[in-house]
């Protein structure tokens, strides 16, 4: 018969730690995992920055839009450093068109967004625009009911 232990060794780290050290595993026969829940989030750490460097901005830039991070910085700097619609902005995402896959140019954070929630829409965005600029087909009340409608 097994005496029931307060302890366990982790498997990658070799110390005897107590079993609230350790995160619950229901295939394993003490209901444990071999590793301690510190070398486990070491680990798994360590595999999430791997991943990021390996999938690092120039392959994403040039996986999604089909431009190199050398075109991409030259498509910046013809836009002399600022974003195409708001223009203070520093440029950081690269839009495109929805359609075709074209890369259209760099824009700033909002901008970027703003064009992706109008679906990239003119029709959409020149309302927009007209709304405002207060240019937007609106009745005027003159009378109790009487409505007058802009020319």
């Amino acid at each position: 018969m097994v005496a029931e232990t307060s302890e366990k060794r982790c498997a990658r780290c070799r110390r005897e730690l107590p079993l609230t050290a350790f995160a619950r595993d229901k295939n394993r026969r003490d209901g444990l995992r071999v590793r301690c829940r510190e070398c486990v989030a070491e680990h798994s750490a360590a595999h999430s920055r791997r991943r990021r460097e390996a999938m690092g901005k120039p392959v994403r830039v040039k996986r999604r839009y089909g431009i190199t991070e050398a075109e991409r910085d030259m498509l910046v700097a013809s836009q002399r450093g600022v974003c195409c619609i708001c223009l203070p902005a520093p440029p950081a995402h690269v839009d495109h068109c929805h359609e075709t896959g074209r890369v259209r140019g760099v824009l700033c954070f909002s901008c970027d967004a703003a064009l992706g929630q109008f679906k990239d829409r003119p029709d959409v965005i020149r309302r927009a625009a007209a709304y405002v600029e207060g240019n937007v087909w609106k009745p005027t009340l003159v009378a109790p009911g009487v409505y007058q409608l802009p020319s």
